[in-house]
């Protein structure tokens, strides 16, 4: 399965190159940055000591500008080392959300959508971590499946980012089956090809926002929830690339039929 850790506006670069360590350890190798602190992070000397010889995980890490380009083509996506908010996806401790996962049984519908696990197995898991100074913004997890809260001392909850990585690629690596069931080919389930991938439903939902607002379903100076709840509720259907056109259609549809009024 494609998997991706990708660390948002990360400002330490020793952190990178722990993350890389990690990642090579764990026998994964996809690392995208986004907008780090440092345009050249990855080339920072303190980068490649944490990095301990993962020289070619850093030479295939990229950096982007935008959470959307880093989650382009994968279509689970995990908030990581997150206390739980107010509202958002559901909160797991690593293992027993991957223990479950690993069982292929249906958590709810918020987490494997209701095709169940072949559904992530399609296209790929993205786990997200934010910046050592402020964590992940609200609007990010909204957008993401599941928040993996790390079990810590209640006393003392400081996690360092590279010691966070280590811990959740450790448990995806379980949860896959270790390294002896690496090199296994899995089957991919019947019409899960398909699938909109984390990119097309934020941009149909930019989308569907323009036609709410245009109708005055959506008030843009009172947004409240509404949106991030929509996003929720998308990703509990695990909607297909065809589901997104016609969403896509609606939302034109309303823009055209408010266009044609004022005319």
């Amino acid at each position: 399965m494609p998997t991706r850790f990708i660390l948002i506006n990360v400002s330490h670069a020793g952190n990178v190159g722990a993350a890389a360590r990690a990642l090579k350890v764990m026998g994964f190798d996809e690392l995208v940055l986004v907008a780090p602190r440092w345009a050249n992070v990855l080339r920072r000397e303190e980068t490649i000591q944490r990095a301990s010889g993962a020289l070619d995980v850093l030479a295939k890490a990229r950096i982007v500008d935008t959470l959307d380009e880093a989650l382009d083509g994968m279509s689970h996506l995990c908030a990581t080392a997150m206390t739980p908010r107010d509202f958002g996806p559901p909160t797991f401790a690593p293992r027993d959300y991957f223990d479950l996962l690993q069982k292929k049984e249906q958590l709810t519908p918020v987490v494997l959508g209701p095709q169940g696990l072949p559904a992530v197995e399609a296209q790929g898991m993205a786990f997200l971590f934010g910046s050592e100074r402020f964590g992940m913004r609200n609007e990010d997890v909204y957008r993401c499946h599941a928040a993996l809260s790390i079990p810590t001392n209640p006393g003392f909850g400081s996690l360092n980012l590279g010691s966070a990585v280590q811990v959740i690629a450790y448990d995806w690596r379980l949860a896959l089956g270790g390294f002896a069931a690496q090199e296994v080919p899995q089957p991919a389930a019947p019409g899960t090809d398909n699938w909109a991938d984390a990119a097309q439903v934020a941009g149909m939902l930019a989308h569907l926002e323009q036609a709410l607002v245009a109708v005055d379903f959506l008030n843009p100076d009172a947004p409240k929830k509404l949106m991030p709840r929509l996003n929720q509720m998308f990703n509990r259907m695990q909607v297909t690339q065809e589901e997104i056109h016609i969403l896509r259609g609606i939302s034109k549809a309303m823009l055209q039929a408010k266009a044609g009024t004022r005319g």
